[in-house]
């Protein structure tokens, strides 16, 4: 698996966890979903962690972002970054 496959599939992750961390909490209503957030409803137990999940996602991903385009930069595809990058998506 190529470095940019990595970087793609980790930035869908991302997505992913924006998208389920949302609607876990407001639902699929598309009023709550865009209207303003004044107020909220608590948080489920499942939502909590969502929103544990994606915070750590922020904080991890231009980390990650950066030494992964550093590695393409730098050198192409070396063995060492890709499977650093691979133990990154799998951890996340």
């Amino acid at each position: 698996m190529t470095m940019t496959m990595i970087i793609l599939l980790v930035l869908a992750l991302y997505v992913v966890q924006l998208f389920l961390q949302e609607t876990s909490r407001l639902g699929l209503s598309r009023k709550r979903l865009l209207g303003n957030r004044d107020e909220l409803p608590e948080h489920t137990i499942v939502s909590a962690r969502l929103d544990r999940a994606k915070n750590n996602m922020m904080e991890a991903l231009p980390i990650f972002l950066g030494l992964a385009l550093l590695a393409v930069i730098k050198n192409g595809d070396s063995s060492d970054a890709n499977t650093g990058a691979l133990v990154f998506l799998i951890a996340a």
